[in-house]
């Protein structure tokens, strides 16, 4: 009897996480845009070449980042519209970036505190729309990995980089995206276009600030300048990936977060791995070789990032995969790092996404809590 009990109760256990692997790697068909990812590409061969050319790969990231950035919070619309909007958008994401590399090799206290200070405001956004706190989100993570990036070039012996020089490829990359709007508008007739990313929410319209929204932008903002205090302060490796993971995984739904870290942690692993792969083919390269290799493996770096513009909206998994795959190898390539790097990367997605997931549960646990509290003290 007990061991029927069993065989019946495991095709239960299995069903379910079949489901969640299902609901993971769920595709949307109608989310896949290959000419806006062609785009990008076309794109970002710009600044490629431009830094093949004058020897400074290190500023190549920052350049990519302002591009792909700026091309997600294009609002659409009128070219002025659109124009006005981006570099907006660009003059925040460059202040942000001085602030970034400007205090990477400071003491972790005030990178715990900048970061509080950025999530706060990223997360108070809301006020101005629900389009503008997704922008704000994408320059919350873009100061992240700023600092993590600052951080590991004062720790590269033979890579020194301009906080200023990172500021303008980031200004160049969201520089270049209005030029490409513009030219777009003259090819179409200078007529009025669509948002480029429709799946993202345009709403603009102004929400008062209640007091749920105040207390979950503090706890995002307490929960990233944690993890801060963390990866810098206990000079974790890699370590700036605990916060990059944390603020994916804090959604306001808690079913909504666990779907998304699950997603965020399976594309961690691909990335990771593809990642790994892909550098083993410059290992033991010397020479002219070397130097081949390595400009191919840029090249496709840019494909992976096309990949995942390309298939933001089909899965998010995958374009999670993609883009962490992309980002590694323009990573790794300038500075070198040993395997152990991309197990490091995977562990602290692991322990950011689950520490995201731990804060939702708790808050949501006070939340109910305090709901049922309320009527008895009435």
């Amino acid at each position: 009897m007990t061991s029927a009990t069993r065989r019946e109760a495991q095709p239960a256990h299995g069903g379910k996480v079949r489901g969640w692997l299902s609901k993971v790697f769920e595709l949307d068909h109608a989310g896949a845009n290959w000419p806006r990812a062609v785009m990008f590409l076309d794109a970002a061969l710009v600044p490629l070449i431009v830094f093949w050319a004058i020897g400074h790969e290190e500023y190549l990231l920052s350049a990519l980042f302002g591009l792909m950035f700026a091309a997600l919070a294009d609002p659409g619309g009128g070219c002025g519209h659109r124009a006005a909007h981006i570099a907006f958008f660009g003059l925040v994401g460059a202040g942000l970036t001085a602030l970034g590399f400007g205090i990477g090799g400071e003491a972790w206290g005030w990178l715990a505190l900048a970061a509080f200070g950025v999530t706060l405001a990223a997360g108070l956004a809301v006020a101005f729309g629900v389009r503008r706190f997704v922008n704000a989100l994408l320059l919350n993570v873009w100061f992240i990995v700023a600092v993590g990036l600052s951080y590991a070039l004062h720790h590269a012996a033979h890579i020194t980089a301009s906080t200023w020089a990172q500021v303008v490829a980031w200004s160049g990359g969201a520089a270049l995206w209005i030029a490409l709007a513009f030219a777009e508008w003259l090819i179409r007739g200078r007529r009025d276009l669509p948002q480029p990313f429709v799946e993202l929410p345009g709403d603009t319209s102004r929400k008062k600030l209640t007091g749920p929204l105040i207390v979950f932008a503090v706890i995002r903002a307490l929960v990233i300048a944690g993890t801060f205090a963390l990866a810098f302060g206990l000079d974790l490796s890699h370590g700036y990936w605990i916060p990059i993971a944390a603020i994916v995984a804090m959604k306001p739904s808690l079913e909504q977060a666990a779907l998304v870290s699950l997603q965020r942690l399976a594309g961690a692993l691909i990335g990771a791995l593809a990642a790994a792969l892909l550098l083993l083919l410059p290992a033991g390269e010397t020479g002219l070789r070397l130097f081949a290799v390595d400009r191919g493996l840029e090249v496709v770096a840019l494909v992976l990032l096309m990949h995942g513009i390309a298939i933001r909206f089909l899965n998010y998994a995958l374009y999670c995969g993609a883009i962490a795959a992309g980002v590694l190898l323009l990573i790794d390539l300038p500075q070198p790092s040993d395997y152990a790097a991309e197990g490091y990367r995977v562990l602290w997605t692991v322990c950011g996404t689950g520490l995201g997931l731990l804060v939702m549960l708790l808050a949501g646990l006070l939340s109910r809590r305090t709901a049922r509290t309320a009527p008895q003290r009435a």
